[in-house]
């Protein structure tokens, strides 16, 4: 059975500002807890290929995106290996002005079987639940 987690929130800062906040994956272990490392495998100006390893304590699993960019407007996230029978996410970014920004994610993923579920389930979960307030913590720290 899969997961949907649809989170949003409005931001006073431009939309390309936060496009480029949420696509530095490098940066994610730097201010989200859950992440113990992250890496760019590929990137060019339409696409990025990243990885993520969540994890709290002793308990973590790496999983890979494709994610498809659209500078300043959206990231659609697809799974292409990992603890999931599936995944996909979009990031929207919609300016509201040049100095204010809708920012929202839709994230639908369902596990690999109930031994994946049972440990990885509510680390995922709250990691899910809480990303975009992280990322709104994240912002203001950088742009006041």
């Amino acid at each position: 059975m899969a997961t949907r987690i649809q989170r949003s929130a409005l931001l006073p800062y431009p939309a390309q500002a936060l496009f480029d906040l949420v696509n530095d994956v490098a940066g994610y272990p730097k201010f989200l807890p859950w992440c113990r490392a992250s890496e760019v495998l590929e990137v060019s100006e339409t696409h990025m290929l990243a990885s993520l390893e969540v994890a709290k304590g002793s308990i973590g699993q790496r999983f890979v995106t494709r994610n498809v960019l659209l500078p300043g407007q959206r990231i659609e996230m697809n799974l292409q290996e990992g603890p999931f029978t599936s995944l996909h996410g979009v990031w929207e970014f919609k300016a509201l002005g040049d100095k204010a920004c809708k920012i929202s994610l839709d994230l639908t993923f369902d596990y690999a079987g109930p031994l994946v579920r049972a440990t990885l389930g509510p680390l995922f979960n709250q990691a899910a639940n809480t990303m975009v307030d992280a990322f709104c913590q994240r912002a203001k720290q950088l742009y006041g």
